[in-house]
Parts: structure tokens; C-alpha cells; sequence
């Protein structure tokens, strides 16, 4: 947990804690008091999210090694391997992702996340399905860790294949803590070439 996340959680009770003070006046008929409050709230949330928007605006791209854990709360995942075979359609990659729950008591797992290669001119390539892959939401106790396998056919001509781990779909807690990858931050690129 880093410190914003930390801010966030401050400022997230302070702001319910604010609304719940506010609805007190309003119930008792204070209404000036809790249209101040309310106020307060509302222009503590513009600068706040205009801080978190700057920051995603401003802040370049992170580039990982292999190896480099990139964390989601208690949750990490990294790139731990890959191999990367010429056939005769293209070139064949196989990246092994480690997933990591550092958290201290309570199992759990990083849904929404997926795995995709770019190139340098920033088209994406999917992973081949296969059915037999696990799955990268796999429960994992406090302190263990598992690895999940995902295979990708790249043209033959293609340079400069970069790994990109992210989320896609669910709830964009990202949007609401600064300095994570979201708005106008890309995700960060593990170079495998």
C-alpha cells in the first residue's frame, strides 16, 4: 500500500464522515451549515481529482524488466519469463506471469486482468486461446504465489514486442488514487526483446 492509497482511504471517510455531518444540519433544518459543508466537499473533490488528473497527465510510462513486480493493492503480478521461438508463420512467444498475494491474512485474488503484446508501433496482439491455461484470478492464501502461462503468434516482420499487464473491466479503482496507470498514463511495458 503506498502512501496515496493511504490518502485516499483518509480522504474517502473524511468525505463520508462530511456528508453524514451535512445531512445532520439538513435534517435539523441548518440548512446554511450543511449547504457549507457540502461546499467544502464538493471543491475538496475538484482539487483533488484535478491533483489526480495532472499527475496521469504528466507522469511518463513506466517501463518494467522482467522479473519487476507491478502491484495492485496486496495483489503483485510480473512478468517471470518468456521464450521466444521462430516458426515458419511468425514467432511464437510464451510469457510466464507470476502472481504474488502479499498480503498478511486474507486469501484473495486480482480479477479483470489481462495479459497482451505490443509492438512499437503499438498494435496489440492477444494470446492464443487455449483452454487448458489457468485462469489469472486464482485464489491465492496470504504470502503464496502461482504462475500462469499465456502463448502469442507474432508476425515475422514485427519488432520490438513489449508486455503489458492491465485491467479490463470491473470497477476503476485506478480513476480515484493518484499516481496509478489510468486516465492518460498507459500501462507499464515489459520490453521482451
Amino acid at each position: 500500500m503506498t502512501l496515496f492509497d493511504l490518502l485516499f482511504i483518509l480522504l474517502f471517510f473524511t468525505t463520508i464522515f462530511s456528508l453524514l455531518t451535512a445531512a445532520w444540519f439538513a435534517v435539523r433544518q441548518q440548512f446554511r451549515r450543511a449547504a457549507t459543508i457540502l461546499a467544502r466537499v464538493l471543491i475538496g473533490a475538484a482539487v483533488y481529482f484535478t491533483i489526480v488528473i495532472a499527475v496521469s497527465l504528466f507522469s511518463s510510462r513506466r517501463v518494467l524488466k522482467p522479473g519487476d513486480r507491478q502491484c495492485f493493492d496486496d495483489m503483485c503480478v510480473s512478468i517471470r519469463a518468456y521464450q521466444r521461438e521462430p516458426l515458419q508463420s511468425g514467432v511464437q512467444y510464451k510469457v510466464e506471469v507470476g502472481l504474488f498475494n502479499r498480503g498478511r491474512g486474507v486469501s484473495q485474488r486480482e480479477n479483470n486482468l489481462v495479459l497482451y503484446l505490443i509492438d512499437d508501433q503499438n498494435r496489440r496482439y492477444d494470446p492464443v486461446a487455449n483452454n487448458s491455461d489457468a485462469p489469472f484470478n486464482v485464489k491465492l492464501r496470504p504470502k503464496e504465489s502461482a504462475v500462469v502461462t499465456r502463448s502469442f503468434l507474432i508476425p515475422e516482420n514485427v519488432r520490438a514486442i513489449s508486455a503489458v499487464i492491465t485491467h479490463a473491466g470491473g470497477f476503476p479503482i485506478g480513476w480515484l488514487i493518484i499516481d496509478y496507470d489510468t486516465w492518460f498514463r498507459k500501462p507499464p511495458l515489459v520490453p521482451l526483446s
